[in-house]
C-alpha cells in the first residue's frame, strides 16, 4: 500500500478529469482525492496498490479529452482509515 501526490499538467481542467479519476478510483478500489488548482493543473492524492495506481494513470492518459503533458509525483505517508476517493 502506497500513497502518491500527483500533479497533472496539460489540458486537465474542463474535460471531466476529476470525474473520470473518481470513477476509476472507485472501480479500482483506490482512495484519496482530486481537485483543480488555480494554475490550471489538477492535484491528486491517491492511495492503494502501486500497480493499480499505475493502471489508473494509464486510463486517464488514454481518455480522448484529457491531454496530460507532464506529471509531478511525490511519495506520501499512507492515511489510515481512508475509505473513499473524493472530488474536492
Amino acid at each position: 500500500m502506497i500513497r502518491r501526490q500527483i500533479i497533472f499538467y496539460g489540458r486537465v481542467q474542463g474535460v471531466g478529469f476529476r470525474y473520470k479519476a473518481r470513477y476509476m478510483a472507485d472501480s479500482l478500489g483506490l482512495t484519496g482525492y482530486v481537485h483543480n488548482e488555480y494554475d490550471g493543473s489538477v492535484k491528486m492524492e491517491v492511495q492503494g496498490d502501486e500497480a493499480v495506481i499505475d493502471r489508473m494513470i494509464c486510463g486517464l492518459q488514454q481518455d480522448r479529452y484529457i491531454d496530460i503533458r507532464d506529471m509531478s509525483v511525490r511519495e506520501l505517508n499512507c492515511v489510515e482509515d481512508e475509505r473513499s476517493f473524493k472530488i474536492r
